[in-house]
């Protein structure tokens, strides 16, 4: 009955077609085998409503009566075998079209499918990491982060990828618009285990953000993904100087259209930042121990609601809200030095201690319409997000030589900052393998500041400060891209109007604004370059223009007190900079193995030292616009394929910065070149238990201005699965040699500097991770889509 009420179905929608004509879709395996009683359905491009079903006989055929001229998706599938989608064109030179179904690498297990993933797979023009494996050993989303290979976190928490400028972080999409050390603070608190995968764009189209100069980085969290009621419990410590702990519980829901999620997890965290420096002045020499403490508590929620509607529409909402106190105890001892006799003529003491509350709060809704079974969507995205800081500084300089009275301050400040984005994104698939992209964003954001300091009971009218920021960037894109059989050509342009003002009106009016419009236009094209013992290379290349816009913090002048002879403050007139940037890129089996390309830079800021005009012993570090930089990176990245028992990725980048300029009004011509390895291994040694190790190498590092010496971490970890593999045990050993501290020299301008500087990084650490479920029997699946009830 069933094979009558197709052949009548079929029968019915060819003799709605005003051309008819029958064609064979023939399905073999592999080894060139028939596969008999595959079920192919046939869709029209341009009306997916118009479907036509059919089962392949003993010869491997299924046969459909078409119009002539016309577009089709054929969609195969079969157990044991991948879905096969393929598109086709009906024309009288062609009646038949032959497809291979592959084999689906996968051990059944009851209704389990367990399936190998690798650990990262290109993806058009994204890298995407599988971050299950990583977050076994960690603590946090950020350690997740420093284990993924081909990434680089510095000890400030900034996140690079091939260039020398900061990758923008995303999370599930979202710009976050905070500045790095924020964004490294709340990924500190974000559970591990949330991560469901890291998209790694090096060269971002234009349908994101123009402000992703240094690539982008997207954090995707997970969701109801599993049918029924699961989740996890888990719980870690680690040991180095000082101890860090974790507790953490993750929920999820799927009931079919219906999907939730809650987590919750609370860090206790604590560490040190170990500085020494030597700075030369202009008879004197400035020596410099400084030694911080860093404990912290952090307590993280989120939950999340998901409909589907009628298999069409998808809805989410998500809310997520943090939680930190962080605090410092940091003692500094100076003594300056006459030169060249050595002679001692200043020695005094500071204590700094800082205490920082922080609330985040964020709630996103998003909605997806998929407009027809090809990839055709629309989605939108809404997005709050409310922070709250507030701290409290005091300090204490305490004179050995010369004898003198204690300098005591204290201070206080209130941070609110409000962000708000709206997107919405069409994608649409044309005939001929053409996919149409075009959409439009707008943010909001305010940032209010306020400060009141104290220096001996008196106001300090140099730290008090009040501080006002608005920023609203208006955006819109349209991209196109085309597929030529071994060639794939993608074109888009962006449009960004941006408006900043900021306004400071205690101390001094330092009132800025700025309006302009600027164009970024992306060209991408890649092409299949051979195929070689079974495996596809395949050729990219990219072109782009991005913009990096100075952040809050770099804009606001309060200056921070540091120590007795360091401040920091921001410059109002920073000014954005832009960057051309060129890559070419080589993947095999969507592996990336090999990039070169280069940045060419045009009024480039950075983190500057410059010595205070009114007491040049005092230095103060701020940001500012100096030239010119041209950036030539390269990389290659060796595999061995997932699958097996053992698995490893290795790569060696090379960067070479070019700047020209002004600094501290003289000429400025600063070059240098560094080298970076990165490694990942995995070996399984039977079925339940797993050692990795990871590690980064630097060679002749660098940071800003800062010329770093040779530096780098190897990490170890083991992973054992019990009882029924529902308990995962792991033991992780970090910065096992004590490798990841740095001698560091500085010699720009009037600034001459050198040291060292380390961290409370080679520790020892246990992780539990309990798993539970109560798993819904999964219905089985309506195999050719058509409604129940239906005739």
């Amino acid at each position: 009955m069933k094979q009558l009420f197709f052949l009548l179905f079929t029968l019915y929608l060819s003799n709605a077609f005003s051309q008819v004509q029958t064609i064979s879709i023939k399905l073999t395996e592999p080894n060139g085998a028939p596969i008999v009683g595959s079920a192919v359905v046939l869709t029209e491009r341009n009306d997916t409503l118009r479907k036509q079903y059919a089962i392949t006989d003993t010869a491997g055929l299924a046969s459909f009566n078409i119009g002539k001229e016309r577009q089709f998706v054929v969609l195969a599938t079969f157990i044991g075998l991948k879905p096969l989608q393929r598109g086709v064109t009906v024309t009288d030179k062609q009646a038949q079209f032959t497809f291979v179904m592959e084999t689906l690498s996968a051990e059944l297990k009851g209704v389990e499918i367990v399936a190998k993933k690798p650990l990262m797979t290109q993806e058009d023009d994204k890298t995407v990491v599988d971050a299950e494996q990583l977050a076994l050993t960690s603590t946090n989303a950020l350690e997740v982060m420093e284990k993924t290979p081909g990434l680089f976190i510095d000890q400030d928490g900034n996140i690079y990828i091939t260039s020398g400028t900061p990758a923008a972080v995303y999370i599930n999409g979202r710009e976050q618009r905070m500045s790095n050390a924020d964004i490294a603070a709340l990924l500190r608190i974000l559970p591990p285990n949330s991560i469901e995968k890291i998209e790694i764009l090096r060269t971002p189209s234009a349908k994101y953000d123009a402000s992703s100069s240094g690539g982008l980085v997207n954090v995707v969290l997970k969701k109801g993904v599993k049918i029924g009621l699961t989740g996890n419990v888990n719980a870690g410590v680690n040991q180095g100087v000082y101890g860090n702990r974790f507790v953490g519980l993750n929920l999820n829901n799927n009931e079919g259209e219906r999907t939730s999620f809650f987590n919750v997890n609370a860090v206790q965290a604590n560490g040190f930042n170990k500085v020494t420096s030597d700075r030369i002045l202009t008879d004197n020499t400035l020596h410099q121990y400084s030694y911080t403490k860093t404990p912290s508590d952090a307590l993280s929620m989120g939950f999340g609601l998901g409909r589907e509607l009628k298999k069409k529409w998808t809805l989410n909402y998500d809310a997520r809200g943090n939680y930190s106190n962080n605090r410092s105890d940091a003692n500094t001892e100076s003594v300056i030095k006459s030169r060249p006799s050595e002679s001692l003529l200043s020695d005094n003491d500071n204590q700094l201690k800082n205490n920082n509350k922080n609330i985040n709060v964020s709630q996103g809704f998003s909605a997806k319409l998929k407009m027809d079974t090809l990839g055709s969507e629309w989605t939108t995205d809404v997005n709050y997000n409310f922070s709250n800081n507030q701290g409290e500084q005091d300090y204490t300089t305490t004179f050995t030589l010369p004898i003198v009275n204690p300098i005591n301050g204290n201070g206080d400040w209130d941070n609110k900052r409000h962000f708000f984005s709206m997107q919405t994104d069409v994608k649409y698939k044309l005939p001929h393998q053409v996919t149409l992209e075009t959409g439009a964003k707008t943010t909001f954001q305010r940032f209010d500041s306020e400060t009141a300091y104290f220096i001996n009971a008196k106001k300090d009218d140099f730290r008090t400060n009040t501080y006002r920021f608005k920023e609203n960037i208006n955006a819109a894109y349209l991209q196109g891209s085309k597929k030529m059989g071994d060639y794939l050509l993608k074109v888009g342009v962006r449009l960004e109007n941006t408006n900043m003002s900021g306004n400071q009106t205690i101390p001094k009016d330092t009132s800025f604004g700025v309006h302009r419009t600027d164009l970024f236009p992306y060209l991408y094209f890649s092409r299949k370059v051979a195929k070689i013992a079974g495996y596809e290379l395949r050729g990219y290349l990219v072109a782009r223009r991005t913009i990096t816009r100075p952040t809050y913090e770099m804009l606001n002048p309060f200056p921070r007190f540091l120590d007795q002879f360091l401040y920091e403050a921001g410059n109002p007139s920073l000014k954005p900079q832009f960057t051309q940037n060129y890559e070419f890129n080589i993947s095999v089996n969507e592996m990336p193995i090999m990039a070169f390309g280069r940045n060419y830079t045009q009024d480039i800021f950075t983190n500057v030292i410059y010595p205070d005009p009114q007491t040049p012993i005092i230095s103060y570090r701020t940001y500012d616009n100096l030239g010119k930089n041209v950036e030539t990176y390269g990389r290659l990245t060796g595999a061995i394929p997932p699958g097996k028992k053992y698995f490893f990725v290795v790569g060696i980048q090379y960067n070479h910065n070019n700047y020209n300029g002004v600094y501290a009004d003289s000429a400025l011509s600063f070059q240098r070149g560094s080298w970076s390895f990165f490694t990942y291994h995995s070996l399984k040694i039977g079925k339940l238990t797993n050692i990795s190790m990871n590690g980064f190498l630097r060679l002749k590092g660098q940071l800003q201005f800062y010329e770093l010496d040779n530096f780098g971490a190897l990490n170890f970890y083991v992973n054992r699965q019990f009882l029924d593999r529902k308990l995962i045990v792991s033991l992780n050993f970090s910065d096992v040699f004590l490798t990841n501290r740095y001698s560091f020299t500085l010699n720009q301008g009037a600034i001459q500097a050198l040291g060292t500087r380390a961290n409370d990084t080679r520790r020892i650490g246990l992780n539990i991770r309990y798993i539970f479920g109560l798993r819904k029997k999964e219905k089985r699946e309506n195999m050719f889509d058509i409604p129940e009830g239906g005739s």
